[in-house]
């Protein structure tokens, strides 16, 4: 049998990581608690493991043999819990340390994309040394107004604000730097919210459904994503089948261009004057809550929750196990 198809009982002892250090925690609490019961009602050995109340080397001296990653945000989704499992030799779900690092950072990911001549809104970095009142209130002769003001570096809405007028931009700014010390401002795209996701890798990769994002006055925020039954999804999408597969195309392009894999998920905006859809950001470890889109669409393409995580715990690898690294050594080999 290969990695992909062995049975529940056989992919041995499971961790599955939740909650964590980042702003995200909560969320990341409900996407692990989900993921844990789907995996234990198949009958896989899945344990919690919050690495914020426990040594993330337990998992070597404790004999998991595999990590399924639902944690969100800093220090889960960066790489550097992946970079820890390569060390550890614990295969993992989801992109690896090169892939989740870029990722997590939008003006990094937008730099790849750019390079690539994938389409995303222009935008202006603000580092530390760069957002004294003079530098802040200039950037909307570059982008326009409205524009967005997020940290670059955080998931899930958190600090970001939309800005309609100069005299917003300074407080938009220091909001964004409370999450991060570098800002990130973003030409706003007026038009459709969507999102969709990719299970897979390389060639092997494929885009699910298209979900169309419809909030209360647009604001698609930290509150609405979780806590409220307010935003509308639509699955189908409503977009004509040439606009859904140019997303589908343009987010296994955005996908591929990273070196993601495992799974993933691609927000955009289709913008309303041409219909030009736009790549806002990639997630390496999206949500997996009652409210989360990757489920959403996963279902609507014939796959339900718990073959969802199966499928995800099934592909779990690590960098070092795929073509072109060395061989692991004795010490990596007895750990897995």
């Amino acid at each position: 049998m290969t990695a992909h198809t062995l049975s529940p009982q056989a992919l041995g002892k499971v961790a599955v990581l939740m909650g964590g250090r980042s702003a995200e925690r909560a969320v990341s609490l409900m996407s692990g608690t989900g993921v844990l019961a789907a995996l234990q009602g198949q009958g896989v050995d899945a344990q919690a493991f919050d690495p914020a109340e426990r040594e993330l080397l337990d998992l070597r001296r404790e004999g998991f043999a595999r990590a399924f990653i639902a944690l969100h945000g800093r220090h889960g989704e960066d790489g550097t819990v992946q970079g820890l499992l390569e060390l550890l030799g614990i295969p993992y779900t989801g992109s690896g340390v090169m892939a989740s690092s870029i990722a997590m950072d939008k003006v990094m990911t937008k730099r790849v994309w750019q390079a690539e001549g994938l389409p995303t809104p222009r935008w202006v970095w603000l580092a530390p040394g760069q957002q004294a009142r003079e530098q802040v209130v200039a950037v909307p002769d570059t982008l326009g107004l409205p524009l967005i003001v997020k940290p670059p570096r955080e998931g899930s809405s958190i600090g970001i604000s939309k800005v309609a007028g100069y005299s917003q931009m300074q407080d938009a700014v220091a909001l964004a730097a409370q999450y991060d010390p570098d800002v990130l401002c973003e030409e706003f795209i007026e038009g459709i919210e969507l999102t969709c996701p990719v299970l897979g890798e390389g060639d092997n990769a494929r885009a699910l459904p298209v979900v169309r994002i419809d909030a209360p006055e647009g604001k698609y925020d930290f509150q609405n994503k979780y806590y409220t039954d307010v935003v509308r999804y639509g699955i189908p999408s409503g977009l004509t089948a040439a606009e859904e597969a140019e997303v589908q195309r343009l987010t296994l392009a955005a996908y591929r261009a990273l070196g993601c894999r495992g799974w993933g998920r691609a927000d955009l905006m289709l913008r309303e004057r041409d219909r030009q859809p736009f790549l806002l950001e990639m997630n390496t470890s999206p949500g997996m809550t009652s409210h989360s889109l990757v489920p959403m669409s996963a279902r609507a393409a014939g796959i339900s929750y718990e073959a969802l995580c199966l499928q995800l715990l099934q592909g779990a690898a690590l960098d070092a196990s795929r073509p072109g690294f060395a061989a692991a050594g004795p010490d990596e080999a007895s750990a897995r």
